[in-house]
């Protein structure tokens, strides 16, 4: 998946969940660091820390091992895989692990320049959406 390149690096964001309606319902500040480890284990790992204005906050760290072009994710919380649809946009789907009724779908959508992107995610739960999620990020390093 060439676009993996494209996305390593350091980014800083906000994320803003909204519900089935539109009314915004979490918003919070996002920093993630997406490498491709040395020793080969994975393929690209990416480590996300999100921050709210009264000081919570929270880590995760999602890595993937490519395979006829298509990135599979899983681990303790979720699995799912990615697609690299053209040269700026990418396509990913996963389910919590704690509950495999949900499922989401992820577009991500990198700027020509590189240096932004913007993501949204549709969270379905029984075939029903029930949150989005919209992402704007800016490349630091």
């Amino acid at each position: 998946m060439p676009i993996i390149q494209a996305h390593l690096g350091e980014w800083e964001g906000e994320y803003i969940h909204v519900d089935a309606d539109g009314q915004i319902i979490d918003r919070h500040a996002s920093h993630l660091l997406c490498t491709a480890p040395d020793d080969g284990t994975y393929d690209v790992r990416q480590v996300n820390t999100y921050t709210w204005d009264d000081g919570r906050q929270a880590q995760f760290e999602f890595s993937g091992v490519t395979r006829d072009g298509i990135c599979y994710f899983d681990n303790d919380r979720i699995k799912g895989e990615m697609s690299q649809i053209d040269e700026l946009v990418i396509i990913l789907t996963w389910s919590y692990k704690d509950d495999m009724s949900n499922y989401l779908y992820e577009l991500i959508q990198l700027s020509r320049d590189g240096k932004r992107k913007f993501r949204t995610w549709h969270w379905m739960d029984n075939d029903r959406i029930v949150k989005r999620t919209l992402i704007r990020e800016t490349k630091k390093s």
